[in-house]
């Protein structure tokens, strides 16, 4: 565990995790730099985070340091704070082991502490994160590749680009079914390939993905979708087979042609890849999320076009309908209730950007209103940038979005309920609409004072039924 975040706390993070070593060392025991960081320092990159591995047991680990929780004390893993300028850096240290039998296929039955770091090692995922750093030989030389151990052939992968399940992939797999789509994440994060019987194992075993909870699955696909490679890593699930087990919808997307004269880039599944390739590492998960779903709807309402060549391929209701499986997706994945809602907001409103410019003030103005407005714009350029690139319309929503101030868009209202039934009206389908109407007026600027909305509504009254 450790802070994400810029260099600099990348750096005390490091500088605190030395400490950590420094200290086990003085107390007599081994201790190292181990897993992704050391990985990451190999390829010139800045850490997340810094973890440590050692031959102290936990319960020693937790009499030694201030301040620790113990988090995973039974599979030998604590963590310990400490305080830096005011915020709180947390190192994870955990015991040197062995696994038991992973009947879950998560977590080991039990493990059984060890002294051997190279037997800590060898039960561990990836090559590339299986190697070990002393911080104090980095801190003397500044020689990252001296300062390493390696005994799983790890920076011969990294400097091949490939991700090599440590020992059998199928033991690697059985062990913990998230580590195939982890193989996924890091050959998409780093451009690496999959080590070819690491690859065949996990298409053999990609049907056992169901038995990894919903809430990991969901987790590890976001990380795929905001680290700046979406499309490499959902090119990967589609060749691994895990695609068709943990987003089968997205999987239907393959050979869904669309019309030509307005998606000359391909069918649907290379639409979306193309959306997929827009996104940035700093994408929000509702975003990226949003880009995936957003033409889920398409194969369900596929229409081919006429064969007398009198019209074109269709997708009548894909909108509806893709909202009702984002919806499901959701919900399956255990979504917050808030992302939830905006990837349904973002996949039901991304057709209307085809009618912005011949929108009322008023419609344009509630338009804006959608909860962060910004995503679906952003979803439109990637949508429009991923066809025929015609931006005219992202340009037109984006400069009307922000010409107007939020006073603008969302006015204090002239007159309320209240104002209406002082005037004697009764709250009903009648009442809710003389008070669209007059939010209307005001938006487009045809009323300014609440005497001249009171005098709209008085005028239109007699016109709709009760």
């Amino acid at each position: 565990m450790g802070q994400q975040g810029s260099a600099g706390q990348s750096h005390a993070a490091q500088q605190i995790a030395t400490g950590v070593v420094s200290r086990l060392r003085a107390n007599g025991f081994e201790a190292f730099f181990v897993g992704g960081c050391v990985r990451d320092l190999l390829l010139g990159r800045e850490p997340s985070d810094f973890d440590v591995a050692t031959n102290a047991r936990p319960d020693v680990v937790m009499r030694i340091f201030l301040k620790t929780f113990a988090v995973g004390a039974h599979f030998g893993v604590v963590l310990v704070a400490n305080e830096v300028d005011g915020e709180q850096i947390v190192t994870e240290v955990a015991t040197w082991r062995s696994d038991g039998a992973y009947s879950d296929g998560r977590r080991p039955d039990s493990v059984r502490f060890s002294d051997s770091a190279e037997e800590d090692v060898v039960r561990r995922d990836f090559t590339i994160n299986g190697m070990l750093l002393d911080p104090q030989v980095l801190a003397e030389t500044g020689d990252v590749a001296g300062a390493v151990t390696d005994f799983v052939g790890g920076r011969a992968d990294l400097e091949a680009g490939l991700v090599r399940a440590i020992g059998d992939p199928y033991v690697r797999f059985e062990e913990d079914k998230l580590r195939m789509l982890r193989a996924v994440r890091f050959a998409a994060r780093f451009g690496f390939a999959i080590e070819t019987k690491t690859a065949a194992a996990i298409r053999a075993l990609a049907s056992k993905i169901e038995q990894v909870s919903r809430e990991r699955v969901r987790d590890e696909l976001t990380r795929m979708l905001t680290e700046g490679h979406a499309r490499r890593a959902f090119e990967l699930l589609d060749a691994t087979g895990l695609l068709r087990e943990v987003l089968p919808e997205i999987d239907r997307l393959h050979g869904v042609a669309q019309p030509p004269e307005y998606h000359p880039e391909g069918d649907v599944w290379v639409h979306t890849m193309m959306l997929l390739e827009q996104l940035p590492e700093s994408a929000s998960p509702t975003l990226a999320w949003g880009a995936l779903l957003h033409d889920v709807g398409k194969p369900a309402t596929f229409t081919p076009a006429p064969a007398d060549g009198t019209g074109r391929i269709r997708f009548n209701g894909h909108v509806e309908v893709g909202v009702k499986i984002a919806e499901d997706i959701c919900r399956r994945l255990r979504f917050s209730n808030d992302d939830a809602a905006q990837v349904s907001l973002l996949v039901e409103n991304h057709m209307r950007f085809g009618d912005v410019r011949k929108m009322k003030e008023s419609t344009l103005k509630r338009f804006f209103r959608l909860h962060d407005f910004p995503e679906h714009l952003a979803l439109h350029k990637m949508d429009a940038s991923a066809s025929i690139g015609d931006l005219t319309l992202w340009n037109y929503a984006k400069e009307k979005y922000e010409a107007l101030s939020h006073e603008e868009v969302r006015p204090e209202p002239l007159i309320t309920g209240r104002d209406l039934i002082v005037a004697g009206y009764k709250p009903g389908p009648k009442f809710r609409e003389l008070l669209a109407i007059a939010e209307d007026a005001q938006l487009e600027g045809r009323v300014r004072t609440k005497d001249e909305a009171m005098a709209l509504v008085t005028a239109l009254s007699a016109r709709i039924k009760a």
